[in-house]
């Protein structure tokens, strides 16, 4: 019982500061979707353009920028396994070597996604096949924002390797400020307050390329002193063995992330057909719900690295334990914010925008959002503790079953027979539930128990 509590305390004390620090890492593309939907009537005559253009083509820019940071959250993914590894063999020499190899390679991929964004910024967001003036915008967001690639990558690298030596409250700490920041650039800049220039989509992307810069420096100033027993106290050159045992953890992941944002820009594709608004209002689902299922990836954090320590000191009873204690805190935490999304929609929608088409074509997604929470949260409990063994292939192969077999064929039946908005969410949440049912049933398998990174 003693062990027990413990237990639960560990858990709690570990994911409490890692969903904290990703609902700030949230809100730094959130408080820019609010500041923008909320843009002023003076400012959008002055700009030529409303708040639902400016909400949807911030949205697109924003999820192209997820998608091409895609390798750098596949090396993190390594790193946290890796380092928490180290930590629970208590081998300080691993964990420094699989930091800086995680920098090397973030700094790396960094300065190719950056060129090609600044080159073909506008390209990327027209896949998306949105109006002219949206894509427009969007292309113009992501091209200021591209120019923060490199600090972003190293800030992602650096803080998951971090929370792999189970140190969540430093990267909590950093993200507080990038968010501070974030709010008081964007403020300024979008509407054009206390005599500043009113730049609206332009205003967003500087103060989140800024915040994000800012972080970065932060980033590195602790790791340069040292924390949690890392230290970046050599030079980041190559060591070819780790960056293929930090690639052979991380891969995987970047795997799971093209194919779940391949099907995404279809399926973002087949959402802009429905028009402005529409995709206006899936964009603030998605953000609101990006929100609410934040205790499950922060739980998915702890879970990683729990599970990732206990494998180290060769303990995995007690990370699969970890793990169920997990889901069980997640599970309770999920429910409560999935019914607040089934109860009150339309008051959630307003906090972020005024455009009454665009919260009347969101309230029933985002109940059906609220509906679905509890198995979104199950998913990344389950998979985090998962590639925290590193086991960084079966998330890729429900990714592709989830994406390609059920949300997109079902999403295209539904769009074609008139269903709408609010019938492809539900093909969103059929795919939330196979990815949970999927995530499940390998954990309780078992084979992560014996795997080697």
């Amino acid at each position: 019982m003693q062990r027990q509590r413990e237990r639960q305390r560990r858990v709690f004390a570990l994911a409490m500061p890692a969903v904290s620090e990703q609902v700030l890492n949230t809100m730094v593309g959130l408080m820019d979707v609010l500041l923008v939907g909320q843009l002023p009537i003076a400012a959008a005559k002055f700009l030529g353009y409303g708040s639902a253009t400016a909400l949807a083509a911030t949205g697109l820019a924003s999820e192209m920028f997820w998608t091409m940071t895609i390798l750098f959250m596949a090396i993190g993914t390594g790193c946290t396994a890796l380092t928490a590894r180290a930590r629970g063999a208590h081998d300080g020499v691993l964990g420094n070597s699989a930091l800086r190899q995680g920098l090397f390679l973030g700094l790396m991929a960094s300065i190719v996604m950056s060129v090609v964004c600044i080159i073909f910024a506008p390209q990327l967001i027209g896949v998306y096949g949105a109006t002219d003036q949206v894509t427009q915008l969007g292309g113009e967001f992501l091209t200021i924002l591209a120019y923060a690639f490199v600090p972003t990558a190293i800030n992602m690298v650096g803080m998951a390797a971090l929370r792999g030596a189970g140190d969540t409250r430093t990267p909590l700490y950093i993200m507080i400020g990038v968010n501070i920041l974030n709010v008081v650039i964007s403020y300024l800049l979008i509407g054009g307050h206390f005599g500043l220039p009113i730049l609206g989509v332009w205003g967003a992307a500087i103060g989140a390329a800024v915040a994000r810069t800012v972080g970065c420096i932060a980033t590195l100033v602790v790791l340069l002193r040292g924390r949690a027993g890392l230290i970046l106290d050599r030079p980041v050159w190559p060591e070819w063995a780790m960056i293929k045992r930090v690639t052979r953890v991380g891969l995987p992941f970047a795997g799971e992330q093209a194919v779940f944002q391949g099907a995404l820009i279809i399926f973002l594709g087949m959402i802009t057909q429905l028009g402005t608004a529409a995709y206006a209002a899936h964009n603030l689902v998605i953000r609101i719900e990006s929100l609410s299922f934040l205790p499950g990836w922060g739980y998915g954090i702890a879970a990683s690295a729990l599970v990732g320590q206990n494998l180290g000191a060769r303990d995995p009873d007690e990370a699969e334990a970890a793990s169920y204690e997990a889901l069980r805190q997640t599970s309770i935490i999920m429910l409560v914010l999935g019914g607040i999304m089934v109860a009150i929609p339309s008051v959630l929608l307003r906090l972020f925008i005024n455009d009454e088409s665009v919260i009347l074509a969101g309230s029933v997604p985002l109940q059906i959002a609220g509906a679905f929470q509890l198995f979104m949260g199950g998913n990344f409990v389950l998979s985090g503790a998962l590639r925290g063994a590193g086991d960084t292939q079966w998330p890729l192969y429900t990714k592709v079953i989830s994406t390609w077999c059920f949300r997109l064929p079902i999403s295209y039946y539904i769009l074609q027979h008139g269903g709408g908005l609010n019938g492809v969410w539900v093909a969103m949440g059929i795919d939330f539930f196979v990815q949970a049912v999927l995530s499940y049933l390998r954990f309780r398998q078992g084979k992560w128990r014996t795997l080697a990174v």
